[in-house]
């Protein structure tokens, strides 16, 4: 999936994106924008666009070149939900493009040598939002003035670009040319500017000094905070900067859309980029759609929202459950309702949080057989027939078959409905002793009551968990689940406070040799089930546990093995290691898998594929399918 290093045994490997010169009789005006052009307040779309912009072609079955206008209406359920339109909008300084491989995207092209040396080519014209050039000063305003900051960045850069706790060395080449030079690989550092929240490593610095103590007097910016109800210049810096967030709409973009009003409200605009640096091979600048229009709705209103035909492309917060009643509305709306594909690796998952506080469950969820007997104690094929119609997979939380390391024993291993099985091993594990009511009891007498902890969100995991709570009681395991926010829901497990929770699976569920495994070691502190070791490996011993468990040692292990390598067969083999690791240990207890994410689409919009991946990283939910090049077909009236 991740080709990042694909090509390492050159010396140089080139990623260099589909371009043509700029020509201003060869570009089509955005009609939104002729009177702007025509008064003189704005250039030309030909002294807009880059000199090399990245061109868009339609071609695949399905697509069409379209025009432009119109205005796109979404739904979020929070204010803050907004930053969304970050990742939908998917402007990378290099991308993942539909087949999953990384493309560059805003920069022109990329050089690599060795794994370690990386020479980031800007395009040359290229500008920000507001019309100002997009050069190297805006990396080396970041990399200088920002992450080595000690004010503004108090633990330094993020852990990205620190490889063996050394950090690159940054030089700015010319103009539109930034090179970064590792002591050995960097395996993660363009996969981190792809992400769906992406690393972002420039900041528009014309726009960013006036706040910065570095270019502006104390006494001034002292006198800014307080205008801006701020503590002091750092906080007034970091309100300001933040090109995830959407909260600044005076911040300069180089998304296709960028916000136009403050929180609060309950509708946000968006606008297109008039200096947006992609074009369709016809001529036309993109976006195609003039106006994103986000609106705030109860989250529980959503899918009927949805399916009153109020929002033109809807796929957040409408599951599964929700796809009979969509489809009742398709025609009366005027709207689609299309099943895309997951690409987690579970849907729904249970983690046993094996740094427990309380001493006696933490020994018994460390037990590998323990685990083994809970998972052989769920029929997933109920699970998959009641609340997914069957068509979800039966699997273990691991990857998925589209991915080439797949391995049937990947996802079948303890995952099958075995009661005898799952009782031999509870009684081999001494929980032999049951209570009145049947229930086991653990060695110190309680009886084994798993409180399975959830973020409260959504209905379809305590409806898993209701069908898991009858067949649990038949190996003598009397399951509750817990609704909490989902702050407190982290708290408790980071805490070990929460003996098991529920989740999503691996975030990559095909995943390549060259992806990174680091999901399936301990390397943050959000891994529900193992959190202090998780931030052990993230802190670099700094902070949490080192792992007790030999096994999950060599995962660690095998996992900076990962990143040293360069040897393709050498990571293959690492990855099936791992695989192979989880599925015999179940540290995590996967259920249904490739579960279909229902899309609601405006009849009238085009260019939406029919079939699609719907996933977070990589993916950015509909990023990678390009939202800019989606148009509204006026030939249909539109309701």
């Amino acid at each position: 999936m991740n080709t990042v290093l694909k090509q390492l045994a050159l010396s140089v490997v080139i990623f260099a994106a589909a371009s043509v010169p700029a020509k201003a009789n060869t570009y089509i005006e955005t009609p939104t924008l002729a009177h702007k052009v025509a008064a003189g307040d704005l250039p030309p779309v030909g002294k807009r666009l880059p000199e090399f912009p990245s061109v868009v072609r339609l071609d695949q079955p399905g697509e069409s070149y379209g025009k432009h206008g119109g205005r796109m209406r979404m739904l979020m359920s929070r204010a803050k939900d907004i930053r969304m339109m970050v990742v939908y909008g998917y402007a990378r300084l290099v991308g993942y493009n539909k087949k999953f491989v990384i493309e560059p995207d805003i920069l022109e092209k990329v050089d690599v040598e060795e794994g370690r040396i990386f020479t980031l080519h800007i395009r040359k014209g290229h500008k920000w939002s507001d019309g100002h050039p997009f050069t190297a000063e805006d990396f080396r305003f970041f990399w200088e003035d920002v992450a080595l900051h000690k004010k503004l960045s108090k633990s330094g850069p993020n852990r990205i670009f620190k490889i063996d706790e050394k950090l690159p060395k940054f030089e700015v080449l010319n103009a539109q040319t930034v090179r970064y030079t590792w002591h050995a690989p960097n395996p993660f550092f363009l996969p981190a500017l792809a992400k769906a929240r992406p690393i972002f490593i420039y900041r528009p610095a014309h726009y960013l000094k006036q706040f910065h103590i570095g270019y502006v007097k104390k006494k001034k910016l002292k006198e800014m905070s307080k205008a801006a109800s701020k503590r002091n210049w750092r906080s007034l810096f970091a309100s300001k900067a933040r090109l995830y967030r959407n909260t600044n709409p005076e911040l300069p973009s180089l998304q296709p859309w960028y916000i136009t009003n403050k929180m609060p409200a309950e509708r946000f605009i968006f606008v297109r980029n008039t200096y947006f640096h992609r074009v369709d091979k016809k001529g036309r600048q993109l976006p195609y759609i003039d106006q994103v229009v986000v609106g705030i709705a109860n989250k529980k209103l959503i899918p009927a929202k949805s399916g009153a035909g109020e929002a033109d492309l809807q796929a957040r917060n409408l599951f599964f459950n929700n796809y009979t009643f969509l489809k009742q509305g398709e025609k009366r709306n005027n709207f689609k309702v299309q099943l895309w594909s997951s690409a987690k690796g579970s849907q729904v998952a249970l983690f046993p949080n094996l740094n427990a506080k309380d001493p006696a469950w933490r020994d018994l969820l460390r037990k590998a057989d323990f685990r083994r007997a809970l998972s052989l104690g769920i029929d997933r094929h109920e699970i998959n027939q009641v609340i997914y119609f069957g068509l979800a997979r039966e699997s273990n939380n691991t990857i998925l078959p589209e991915s080439k390391l797949y391995k049937e024993f990947y996802s079948k291993k303890y995952a099958t409905f075995d009661l005898k099985r799952a009782n031999k091993l509870l009684d081999g594990l001494g929980l032999t002793e049951r209570n009145s009511n049947n229930i086991r009891l653990m060695k110190d007498g309680r009886p084994l009551d798993i409180i399975v902890e959830t973020a409260g969100e959504e209905t379809e995991q305590t409806d898993v968990l209701e069908l898991i709570q009858d067949s649990w009681r038949k190996i003598g395991v009397k399951l509750y689940s817990k609704p909490l926010q989902r702050e407190v829901f982290r708290r408790r497990v980071i805490t070990g406070s929460s003996i098991m929770s529920v989740w999503f699976g691996l975030e990559n569920g095909v995943p390549s040799a060259s992806s990174s495994p680091e999901e399936l070691a301990p390397t943050r502190q959000l891994q529900l089930q193992w959190p202090k070791w998780g931030q052990y490996f993230n802190t670099s011993g700094k902070a949490g546990e080192l792992p007790q468990l030999d096994v999950v040692k060599e995962l660690a292990a095998l996992n900076t093995e990962w990143r040293s390598s360069a040897n393709s067969k050498r990571r293959a083999e690492i990855w099936h290691r791992m695989l192979a690791l989880h599925a015999e240990n179940v540290f995590s207890i996967g259920l249904i898998a490739s579960v279909p994410q229902p899309v609601v689409v405006n009849g009238n919009l085009r260019n939406v594929p029919a079939k699609g991946i719907y996933n977070w990283d990589p993916g950015a939910h509909f990023g990678v399918h390009r939202p800019d090049t989606f148009w509204f077909d006026t030939s249909k009236k539109r309701k």
